[in-house]
């Protein structure tokens, strides 16, 4: 009997070795696990401009007058698009503005030493439809909104800053899940599940519902370049239902509560290369609606590259999760470099029995971790509400190769379900020092290939009862 089935019929994990024979076959199949990523890059076409310029100071703009500064950008939008399109410019200086709403076949430009310094008021914020945790509603405007445009895009040295902090925006994190104050989040949870419309899911006011800084919704052809960011209420760059994104050369600082980096959510063609991320969540997550809204609107995302990033700090460097009830699938990462004290892990898939959908075809290959303060690899179903949801996600088809970390607390934790295995999560050619603490693999596939840990070759070794009691359903994963 083989090591792999004496596990299985051990009950917590299922781990196979390959033979000798298969080492030459894996190391000349290693390069074509990016191939898929190749034909994926060859769609991916960032919008072009006409060279026409329409400057915000010619429209009225005021450094003194977020009012008329607001209105001048409107203009200037409108203008560009009426035009056919060009490039909406951002002179230096620091400029007080509202929310910003893209048109069609406009980059909006930030000139190196420009600065738009959105409004605090939240009064100042319309309702749109948007997402909020992956379930849609009318809330507080993002920052940056698109509906249904077309090729647009914010580009440009210059800086975005949502100056959110402990006062502004940040507070309103705990608020929205106090049910003294009717906790927001779970009634909106509640509302899609009854089936009310998404336009009769009004919160904004006293509700407290934070918006994003900039979300394109169904939109496509998007560029957005070389910005920074800084002080974003919530979710840096959140496209919704897009296609044809690229995110590149944008530097990403801000730290707040749930202030991931870049989320495409329920979208498909995106390449986001060459970004600096420093958050205070997530540098990327991937994700897909949640629970009966994300089953509804039922659009997976798919064809992602994420490639040359440096993830500073936060909650995970790539993320796919945990709003997957759409599904996630396709996912290439490579040569990226992450790690301080202040990531917690490099690749984390995160899902529940309450979200379901399915998390697979994801390469990891290629990146060096300098170190995490949890996991090199995080794979849990017990996110959040855990376990009873009756929608098991499907997690399968990870490739993680060519990895190397210099200090973790853990390499892989990774915990299916007895009843749902975590399948082929496929660990090669990676090297791992400094690991203080033994991996927990339960109730999944794993099958290591020339993996050194602490100076050996390492191979898998399922949980045993006492290990998996100990650890238990969200032992290890904050919501």
């Amino acid at each position: 009997m083989s090591l792999s089935r004496r596990a299985l019929l051990g009950g917590t994990a299922a781990l196979s070795f390959l033979p000798m024979g298969a080492l030459a076959r894996s190391r000349s199949g290693a390069a074509d696990s990016w191939a898929p990523a190749l034909t994926i890059l060859k769609r991916i076409k960032a919008p072009v401009f006409p060279k026409r310029e329409f400057n915000i100071r010619d429209h009225g703009a005021s450094a003194d007058d977020q009012g008329k500064t607001t209105k001048a950008i409107a203009d200037a939008i409108a203008a560009c698009n009426a035009a056919g399109g060009g490039r909406v410019m951002v002179p230096e200086g620091r400029w007080p503005t509202g929310p910003i709403v893209l048109k069609s076949k406009v980059d909006l430009h930030l000139a190196e030493g420009a600065t738009l310094a959105f409004s605090q008021n939240p009064a100042d914020y319309p309702l749109v439809l948007t997402r909020f945790e992956g379930v849609e509603c009318m809330n507080y405007s993002p920052f940056i909104y698109a509906f249904g445009e077309s090729d647009l895009a914010i580009t440009g040295k210059g800086k975005l800053d949502g100056q959110a902090d402990k006062t502004h925006w940040w507070d309103w994190a705990s608020h929205a899940r106090d049910p003294r104050f009717g906790n927001a989040v779970d009634t909106l949870g509640k509302m899609a599940a009854q089936g009310i419309p998404p336009e009769k899911r009004i919160f904004g006011g006293d509700w407290k519902l934070r918006p994003n800084f900039i979300q394109p919704y169904r939109c496509r052809n998007i560029l957005i370049e070389d910005i920074t960011i800084v002080g974003s209420p919530m979710w840096e760059i959140h496209p919704v239902l897009s296609r044809n994104i690229t995110v590149r050369g944008v530097r990403i600082d801000s730290t707040g509560p749930n202030n991931d980096g870049c989320d495409p959510e329920s979208c498909a063609d995106v390449l986001i290369e060459n970004v600096t991320f420093n958050t205070g969540d997530d540098c990327i997550a991937i994700k897909s609606g949640r629970n009966h809204d994300g089953r509804r609107v039922g659009v997976a995302s798919e064809n992602i590259i994420i490639r040359n990033c440096q993830m500073i700090g936060g909650h995970g460097g790539v993320s796919l999760g945990s709003e997957a009830s759409g599904g996630i699938r396709n996912i290439y990462v490579r040569d990226c470099h992450m790690g301080s004290p202040n990531l917690d892990r490099a690749l984390r898939i995160k899902s529940n029995s309450y979200r379901g959908g399915y998390i697979e075809n994801v390469v990891f290959r290629d990146v060096t971790v300098d170190q995490v303060a949890q996991d090199i690899l995080q794979v849990t179903l017990d996110y959040g509400e855990g376990r009873g949801g009756g929608y098991n996600p499907r997690i399968g088809k990870v490739r993680f190769e060519n990895v190397v970390c210099k200090k973790a607390t853990r390499a892989f934790d990774i915990a299916g379900y007895k009843d749902d295995l975590i399948t082929a999560i496929d660990v090669r050619n990676c090297t791992f020092d400094n690991v203080a603490k033994a991996s927990f693999i339960a109730n999944a596939e794993v099958t290591a290939n020339t993996v050194r840990m602490n100076g050996s070759l390492w191979q898998p070794v399922p949980a045993s009862a006492e290990d998996e009691a100990k650890h238990g359903p969200g032992a290890v994963t904050p919501k």
